[in-house]
């Protein structure tokens, strides 16, 4: 499983990258040097999709994290490997950076399991790692229209034993949106701490 995960991550990055030059191209304001994710030219607007938080309101992905560092992950709490990590990572970082910078930054979890992932599911996953982590839950309809946005794929459902061991393919990459409500930069599984300890702090400069 975990084979097929990071292949599928390839896959996209590569769609991502071959798709983006198809696009008419943008302004560049953001260009800092030695970062650690791959770059998007030109970059990926942040979307605008309505999903229900982990208290149960609306959340306007784009409105709430204006004039932030917007971390976008789509991912499943029952997720075996890709997103804790992912998700252990950035919260052991974040932990050793400054006031500014985490204040800087938006840590945006979105389920690709709504059907496992209730709000209350996520919000105990979401606390293991960092309670000021953001988790988004829709219906298969909403994340369809979220995920149309941006170039993450469609999750692929891998049946388990029983109707409720089922596994989730999913985009193993982190979109990072800068202030310019732009993602100039992915972060794909396999980034490390030192990574993100050395980027957060330049995209939180932009």
């Amino acid at each position: 499983m975990r084979t097929a995960l990071r292949g599928f991550a390839a896959l996209l990055t590569v769609s991502i990258l071959a798709g983006a030059a198809c696009k008419p191209a943008a302004p560049r304001t953001f260009n800092p040097e030695g970062l650690a994710g791959p770059k998007i030219d030109p970059p990926v607007p942040k979307p605008d999709f309505v999903l229900t938080d982990t208290d149960g309101k609306p959340f306007n992905f784009r409105k709430e994290t204006e004039g932030k560092v917007a971390l976008l992950f789509f991912g499943y709490t029952h997720c075996p490997d890709i997103c804790p990590v992912h998700l252990a990572n950035i919260a052991a970082v974040l932990k050793k950076l400054s006031p500014e910078v985490n204040q800087a930054v938006r840590m945006v979890f979105v389920t690709t399991d709504p059907r496992r992932d209730t709000p209350e599911v996520m919000r105990a996953y979401l606390d293991k790692f960092d309670a000021r982590f953001i988790g988004l839950w829709g219906d298969s309809l909403a994340l369809r229209g979220a995920m149309r946005q941006l170039p993450v794929g469609t999750p692929i459902v891998e049946p388990g034993a029983n109707d409720s061991s089922y596994t989730i393919g999913h985009s193993a990459m982190v979109l990072a949106f800068t202030r310019d409500n732009l993602a100039h930069v992915v972060y794909p599984f396999g980034i490390r701490q030192q990574d993100w300890a050395r980027d957060l702090p330049l995209l939180a400069e932009q």
